[in-house]
């Protein structure tokens, strides 16, 4: 069967030139090559073959005689026959264009700016090209100028437009446009705002002391803050990447966001007052909706201080492995739903002791919180064993970790193998790790508890990663041990919230160029850090996930922004996770917002990725 294909291809190949299908270009050119070429045919010849009459014949001789006469030098195109040049095509302009760049270069204009111009007129022209015409032209290249000589040489041509960023000003809407649509990066964070409603944190930010300005509310002017706090932006001073965002701005019930230098300059009027006012009243947000258990978690963080004025203290930065000038700050959380309650910077090396003291009073000086704080966890700088008697006599049970010493050491060596025990503990993920525990009672130096006794519960625990037992000592007698270590890991999940602090909400940022009041960064970090975790209780399956997981999943999407007359529909693009957002957030969406002139926020899905 092969062979019979390549025959049939031999015999198209044959038929080709012996018995040819002339076209009249080819046909033309056989009929004078057997006239004029080598056999030189008679005129009646060529006519009976090819079937021309014979003054056809003869004219297309002289025409071709005269055609080759013009092309003495063999530099024209063949009549016949087209050779390939090498290379591209040379583009066809038209006279106009050439003009036009013409025109732009005697107005000192260059390539690029040249070529600006053209796209704006919709018209394809690379830079090469547009540098091929100058040079056949006859110009050559522009000398170096300043910024002040570009931009002269291109508002000429432009009219002298100067584009201004729009200046920011409280949302208006205009009742007579039928609807108004626009795009936004940012679009995702809309989604908080019926999270804010629902928990009324915007009532409490009305509430709060927090000051106004001349054009910004007050609740436009936090729910700014919050806006960058949410959205991952890393620092105040990269503004470039959200200072026109309208959807951000839509957010604080603004045009845009204000420029970076309103925020340092909006903090510098905030005092701790302030901030503890505001946290107050947070809580009796959390103690009402049942979000607050009986026990507290709370730790120390460093929040390093990168510029070169060194006046803070020295303290130790888990981060880093190191101690380092520093503000210390403390973090209080509940360890059951992962709310930060209390945040304070004010914390210095000689005041560090009173920590637990001013918690206290911050949580039970007011009556509309819930008083059934039963719990406190800490670490073993927190406090002094005469403060730990102080909560004893105010009927709170404590569980923190005493100091290692030589002799204490000692002393666990040398307890039977018959009185330790295995317990689990249950981890975040519900697995369960099993560490050796034993307990004992002992005094402490300074310690009285409400009966002035002076015993302490002590429970030694071994297997827990560390080559050497840890202790915790608590005032709580009745509980069994497997409770209070349960309890006490815990513990570790505030180091975890800490953490996320840090990376997520940037609190270590405070070396950036805006200089924001460290103290009050820190409670809208809290308030970022609570928002999140509202909303993944929203998500089924994604209640335990950083709040980065959950910004990447859900809250970080483009999407289009359409208002009209009642409503605010925002549009998100198609994402794998977008209908979670739609089935979770359809209870939420019954809200009216005062910033959008009463009207309602709608979640939907757009038909685009």
């Amino acid at each position: 069967m092969e062979k019979n294909v390549k025959k049939a291809t031999h015999d198209r190949a044959y038929n080709y030139f012996a018995d040819p299908k002339y076209c009249p270009n080819r046909k033309r050119y056989e009929a004078l090559k057997k006239y004029l070429g080598p056999e030189q045919w008679s005129a009646e010849k060529v006519s009976q073959v090819f079937g021309y009459a014979i003054h056809t014949i003869y004219m297309m001789a002289y025409e071709f005689r005269n055609e080759i006469a013009d092309n003495r030098n063999d530099e024209g195109p063949d009549p016949f026959f087209i050779s390939n040049s090498h290379g591209r095509k040379k583009l066809s302009l038209d006279e106009e264009l050439k003009n036009l760049i013409i025109e732009c270069r005697k107005k000192s204009l260059s390539v690029i700016d040249i070529k600006s111009i053209l796209d704006s007129k919709e018209i394809k022209i690379s830079q090469r090209t547009i540098t091929n015409i100058l040079n056949e032209a006859g110009f050559t290249r522009l000398s170096r100028r300043d910024k002040v000589q570009r931009a002269s040489a291109t508002s000429e041509l432009k009219g002298n437009v100067v584009i201004e960023a729009p200046k920011c000003s409280m949302l208006k809407f205009d009742k007579e446009k039928e609807q108004f649509k626009f795009t936004s990066q940012q679009a995702g964070i809309l989604q908080f705002l019926p999270i804010l409603k629902h928990y009324e944190i915007d009532s409490a930010i009305a509430d709060s002391l927090y000051p106004s300005t001349s054009v910004i509310s007050k609740n436009s002017a936090i729910l700014s803050f919050l806006a960058l706090k949410l959205s991952n932006i890393e620092r105040y001073s990269h503004d470039d990447a959200w200072c026109m965002d309208r959807a951000l701005g839509l957010f604080a019930g603004l045009n845009v966001l204000p420029k970076a230098a309103w925020f340092s300059s909006y903090s510098s009027s905030i005092t701790r007052n302030m901030n503890i006012d505001f946290m107050k009243k947070l809580n009796c947000i959390w103690s009402s909706k049942g979000l607050l258990s009986d026990t507290v978690n709370l730790d120390f963080t460093a929040i390093p201080y990168l510029g070169d004025d060194d006046h803070l203290e020295n303290n130790w930065s888990g981060k880093r492995s190191k101690a380092l000038a520093s503000l210390q700050a403390v973090l209080a959380q509940d360890p059951d739903g992962g709310i930060l309650c209390y945040g304070d910077t004010t914390i210095k090396h000689d005041n560090q002791n009173q920590v637990i003291v001013e918690f206290l009073d911050f949580y039970s000086n007011d009556k509309k919180i819930n008083k059934n704080l039963k719990y406190l966890i800490f670490d073993s700088k927190f406090t002094t064993y005469t403060h730990l008697g102080e909560l004893d006599k105010k009927g709170i049970k404590f569980i923190t970790i005493q100091r290692r010493g030589k002799n204490l050491v000692n002393k666990i060596n040398e307890i039977p193998k018959e009185q330790w025990k295995k317990i689990s503990i249950e981890k975040a993920n519900h697995k369960r790790r099993y560490v050796t525990a034993s307990e004992c009672f002992c005094d402490l130096l300074g310690y009285k508890s409400t009966d002035n006794i002076r015993q302490i519960r002590q429970i030694f625990l071994k297997d827990t990663g560390r080559i050497k037992p840890s202790i915790i000592i608590t005032n709580d007698f009745d509980t069994s041990i497997e409770f209070i270590v349960r309890k006490y890991s815990n513990r570790w999940l505030v180091e975890k919230e800490i953490s996320e602090q840090i990376h997520f909400f940037h609190l270590n940022r405070n070396s950036s160029g805006i200089v924001v009041k460290v103290d009050f960064d820190l409670t809208l970090s809290i308030l970022a850090h609570n928002i999140y975790r509202l909303m993944a209780k929203e998500f089924d399956g994604f209640s335990h996930c950083e709040a980065q997981t959950i910004y990447n999943k859900f809250i970080d999407n483009t999407g289009q922004i359409v208002i009209n007359e009642e409503s605010v529909n925002v549009y998100l693009n198609k994402k794998r996770h977008l209908p979670i957002i739609l089935d979770s957030l359809i209870g939420l969406s019954r809200y009216n917002f005062s910033l959008f002139d009463n009207k309602i926020l709608a979640i939907m899905a757009s038909s685009t990725t």
